[in-house]
């Protein structure tokens, strides 16, 4: 009954997106008028299904408009950009659907939802989940809660609204470090290695490559539950290392200071065989759970400029490309201060934080 929901729902909406195309209708009350009755009638949507289908595929078009606007899909003249304006957006059988409080009630103390379906009202449908997301979603649950079939697996997504603690003043900062052989590195000297990462990212490959070469069904199928395998396991990662940061930051009344790295793959052209490991590498969302970590704890985080913070000497200030002799270690040509390359780099990072927070926290001047 799930399955059909889901791809009724998408039939409907596919539907709704070839008539907005068509008659260039780009508002919700627009679109609504011309397909509500269409939606109930010929796919058998109840009324505020037919509505969730409309508002899916406006969010859609709104979604499509942002990317083309910020060039995610290339110049106009590129292949991407105009297949995507040149046909109406379309829907996957089992794609997403989000439903509202009117199609989805939740009962926290017998862990059961009642939802809409095409054939009637499903009631009683145990959901599972730990006690702290338990806890969370009786408090803060609000808006929408997305319906998601994935690895033969049906999930809810449902959206908390959490307030965030006011970050409280922090007694000094702790400068991060992140690479690729050393996934992050502290100024206090921690480091985590990303040299199990990498042997696991390596046999995937393998195992991909050997998947692929064998052209058989069964191949396919395997290639298909394995595709999302590598990607859980570096998230799991970064969940670990920005908690044990974050959990030591709040600890010890201190902030959190990384390099802001944003635009790093235009800047840096690498051979053919650095490619793969450059692109695999999960510097962006380690800084956005430590972004978000921080903030749910109270945390001060900041983005400082990276320039030369791996050539800088954080006690004499000399940069240079040579105080780097390799990738693992540092020595100060001019005062002889040395020690690991990333460690080094993480203090200066911190002494930058040290430096941006005092104009941040500095007294607006008077007129």
């Amino acid at each position: 009954m799930l399955e059909a929901t889901l791809r009724t729902c998408n039939r409907a909406a596919t539907y709704a997106s070839h008539v907005a195309f068509a008659k260039k209708l780009k508002d919700r009350n627009g679109l609504q008028k011309e397909v509500y009755a269409d939606l109930k009638t010929t796919f058998g949507l109840s009324a505020q299904p037919a509505v969730r289908a409309v508002k899916k595929v406006v969010d859609a078009y709104a979604t499509l408009k942002a990317n083309l606007q910020a060039g995610n899909l290339g110049p106009p003249t590129s292949k991407r950009y105009r297949a995507a304006v040149g046909s109406a957006v379309s829907f996957r059988p089992e794609a997403a659907q989000p439903f509202d409080d009117r199609c989805l009630s939740w009962q926290y103390d017998a862990r059961t939802v009642s939802i809409w379906t095409v054939d009637g009202r499903m009631k009683g449908i145990r959901f599972a989940c730990s006690l702290d997301q338990l806890k969370t979603l009786v408090q803060y649950r609000k808006g929408e809660s997305d319906l998601v079939h994935r690895g033969g697996k049906w999930y809810l997504v449902a959206t908390c609204d959490i307030p965030e603690p006011e970050p409280y003043r922090p007694v000094d900062w702790i400068g991060v470090d992140r690479g690729i052989v050393n996934l992050a590195t502290t100024s206090d000297g921690t480091n985590y290695q990303g040299r199990r990462l990498g042997r696991y990212r390596r046999w995937q490959t393998r195992k991909r490559d050997d998947l692929q070469a064998k052209q058989t069904r069964s191949a396919t199928r395997r290639l298909a539950r394995r595709a999302q395998k590598e990607k859980r396991h570096a998230t799991q990662v970064n969940h670990r290392i920005s908690k044990e940061i974050v959990s030591v930051a709040q600890r010890t009344g201190r902030g959190i200071a990384v390099e802001e790295l944003g635009g790093i793959r235009e800047r840096v052209r690498l051979r053919r065989d650095q490619r793969g490991a450059l692109s695999s590498w999960p510097f962006h969302q380690l800084g956005q759970h430590l972004a978000y970590k921080a903030r749910r704890a109270g945390v001060p985080f900041l983005e400082v400029d990276a320039a030369y913070t791996s050539q800088r000497c954080p006690r004499c200030g000399h940069t240079e490309r040579s105080n780097r002799s390799d990738r693992d270690h540092f020595c100060c040509r001019r005062c002889g201060l040395a020690g690991p390359a990333d460690v080094v780099a993480g203090v200066n990072v911190r002494d930058r934080a040290r430096s941006a927070w005092v104009f941040v926290t500095a007294p607006a001047p008077s007129p």
